[in-house]
């Protein structure tokens, strides 16, 4: 982006808040003291349906990143879903948690369904939270809550709803928004089943969106916290959005013996 392309009401405040990088010729960062030859914005603004969200700008290569793409789509059409389906929760949402929140898409989606409710959207990123509080601002969701927290080690209380789209690739850079630990990255994933079990009140809903790397036709993340569900809820589903995404990992370390990775729905009510 050459100077002068944006007009000063916007060029000026973006430099001023340092949201946009110099660049070289070749589009690498221009080395400190040297004449740009253009200009980088740190931030991307999409939109789903009629709401605007800020979040990371591409490449997403920084430790801190704050990724928004297909899964955030698919995550949020899933909770429209939800939320659209008379019944599909059992108890009325006073009181929501949204682990890993991001830029704060889904936290939103749920704050402005239910005016009444206080939704707490949880990160480990700052970024991820900064930019959560102004997204939640700019669509006028004024009840949502961004909170530094490790799953749920940062709020207190129980839940009526506990929703989230972690983080499930076995990323050998560790990115935050990219790796879900062990278990081919499903180790995240499993410890959010367990912890919001833990909170949430009788009748409330976990809503999970997340990939499964399949393994010899078997999907190991279900197996493991298939035992966990029958137990603490009074019943669940389970389903594929997706069978087949991010093909092109299955190439990187660690995914040899994966088929498939797949785009899974899980919604299970406690038990009460």
């Amino acid at each position: 982006m050459p100077r002068g392309l944006l007009p000063d009401a916007i060029d000026v405040p973006l430099r001023a808040a340092n949201l946009v990088i110099p660049v070289a010729a070749d589009g690498s960062d221009a080395p400190d003291g040297s004449a740009p030859a253009g200009w980088r914005a740190r931030l991307r603004a999409s939109t789903i349906g009629d709401r605007l969200y800020f979040h990371s700008a591409w490449p997403t290569s920084d430790d801190d990143a704050v990724f928004f793409g297909p899964d955030t789509y698919r995550y949020t059409c899933a909770l429209r879903r939800v939320l659209g389906q008379h019944g599909s929760l059992r108890r009325p949402v006073r009181r929501a948690v949204d682990i890993g929140a991001g830029a704060g898409p889904a936290a939103i989606e749920l704050a402005l369904r239910c005016r009444d409710a206080t939704v707490y959207a949880t990160d480990i990123n700052p970024a991820a939270l900064a930019l959560a509080d102004v997204n939640a601002g700019l669509n006028g969701a004024h009840n949502v809550m961004p909170c530094r927290s490790d799953l749920l080690d940062g709020v207190d209380g129980g839940f009526d709803l506990v929703m989230s789209n972690p983080p499930y690739i076995l990323d050998p850079d560790a990115l935050t928004y990219r790796h879900g630990g062990g278990d081919h990255g499903a180790e995240l994933s499993t410890r959010i089943v367990h912890a919001a079990l833990d909170r949430l009140h009788p009748g409330g809903s976990l809503l999970l969106y997340t990939g499964v790397a399949m393994v010899d036709g078997a999907d190991p993340f279900l197996a493991g916290i298939r035992d966990r569900l029958d137990a603490d809820t009074d019943c669940w589903s389970y389903e594929e959005l997706d069978p087949d995404i991010f093909g092109g990992q299955l190439d990187c370390p660690g995914y040899e013996q994966v088929e498939r990775i797949a785009a899974v729905w899980l919604h299970a009510v406690k038990r009460g």
